[in-house]
């Protein structure tokens, strides 16, 4: 393996990962697909497949240190991390926003180490009885699916009965379903994909998560103004024991889904809110959360990579885009290792970074016209999916536009969204 290109390759994931982070409406997976698309004209650039997998894992886990940046200073959200965007507001609004920023990397900073203490033991355990979970993939969806909708509490107003709960339910259990036909419309159409430039093997998944997750948010930003008090610390108060917890909590839940379909890391948010008191009145908690929340994220992009490794199954976007890459190549003990060792790597740098820009971040912003910002990148991303899933894809794409504006107006979380793939899963497994 050419080191010189495998060094470039880490670089350039790196530096990918800090710009889909910090740019709204770019997702990670957009990246993922976009590189796979390109891996042949990589390939003629000295890029070998392994190097564009390395380009794609380096993206994907700086992007999960990375993207808590947009949510606290602009609230702009990915899917992944929603539901840190009140605490983290929280914190803003009190002057705290870039302590909140500093919580996150150190969440996944700490979810790094976690990880990989625990990767052996948990790649033996599901190694072993991953055969017998399979069977009943489809209950542990459906279960889980009720566990999301059960959970969902909705937009929290003094006076209001125990009962309006339900309400809310109800409003998740209807974006669930929709976003759910709409993918099971999508994946059953995508032979129509016609890409305007062949390059790759064409995915459904791009527009349907750029709709859903990127441009809808984009959308919305546009609608609000986005205005940022004046911060006043960025020192960390939290007390070690809780961020310890925190990360233990965030790492375990993200290990855990990543083996399981159509469930990201978003979802396992929803299983370390259970673990983790949310009482964002009180600003420890607030705290914590962020820890747990940003823990879960990296975490699930790295167990996505093991479950590739122990089990052969892609469980992300990224890892699909990984999986087409190394059409052929077996992802074996040898180059695990590496991938492994660039993870580290890239976690450290990615921490300093995220820290660095946190604190840098607002002088900036000030200058920058944030709606014609966002207005940029939904006119690139729109670009994007044309060229890279034709007009069919651009329609799926439109289509998944309102859907995913859905959550924020019925004041429930994004995550239920995720219709688009469990949905189809289920009606597979039944």
């Amino acid at each position: 393996m050419n080191t010189s290109m495998l060094i470039i390759s880490i670089i350039l994931g790196f530096v990918l990962g800090i710009i889909s982070g910090l740019v709204p409406g770019i997702h990670t997976n957009t990246f993922a697909f976009i590189l796979a698309a390109f891996a042949p004209l990589l390939d003629g650039l000295g890029f070998s497949p392994v190097c564009v997998a390395v380009v794609i894992i380096s993206n994907a886990l700086t992007h999960t240190f990375i993207d808590i940046i947009p949510s606290v200073f602009l609230g702009a959200p990915e899917p992944d991390t929603s539901l840190a965007v009140l605490p983290g507001h929280q914190l803003l609004l009190d002057g705290f926003g870039q302590e909140a920023v500093r919580l996150s990397a150190l969440g996944s900073a700490g979810s790094i180490v976690v990880s990989l203490v625990l990767i052996m033991p948990m790649a033996l355990f599901f190694s072993s009885i991953y055969p017998m979970v399979d069977q009943y993939i489809g209950w542990i969806l459906l279960l889980i699916v009720l566990l999301l909708i059960y959970t969902e509490k909705g937009e929290i107003i003094e006076g209001q009965g125990s009962l309006v709960r339900m309400k809310y339910r109800g409003y998740a259990a209807v974006l669930f379903i929709i976003s759910g036909m709409l993918g099971m419309f999508a994946m059953g159409s995508e032979a129509l994909i016609e890409p305007l430039i062949q390059l790759g093997r064409p995915s459904i998944l791009m527009p349907l998560f750029s709709g859903l997750f990127g441009a809808s948010m984009l959308v919305i930003s546009m609608l609000n103004d986005t205005v940022i008090p004046i911060q006043v610390s960025s020192r960390l108060v939290l007390a070690p024991k809780r961020i310890l917890r925190g990360m233990v909590i965030g790492s375990t839940a993200g290990a855990f889904v990543a083996w399981l379909p159509g469930i990201t890391s978003a979802v396992a948010t929803v299983l370390a809110r259970l673990g983790v008191k949310e009482d964002y009145s009180d600003e420890d908690s607030a705290r914590e959360f962020i820890v747990s929340i940003s823990g879960v994220n990296t975490a699930n992009a790295i167990y996505g990579l093991v479950a590739l490794y122990v089990i052969g199954r892609t469980r992300s976007g990224a890892m699909v885009a990984i999986s087409d890459v190394l059409d052929g190549i077996t992802l074996d003990s040898e180059l695990m290792a590496l991938m492994l060792i660039i993870i580290v790597m890239v976690s450290i740098a990615a921490y300093f970074t995220t820290i660095y820009l946190g604190d840098r971040i607002l002088p900036l912003l000030v200058k920058i016209n944030y709606k014609w910002l966002c207005m940029s990148v939904l006119t690139g991303l729109t670009i994007i999916v044309l060229i890279f899933t034709g007009w069919f894809g651009l329609v799926v794409y439109a289509a998944a536009i309102p859907v995913g504006m859905l959550a924020p107006y019925l004041k429930v979380r994004r995550t239920h969204a995720m219709g688009v793939l469990m949905l189809p899963l289920l009606m597979f497994y039944f």
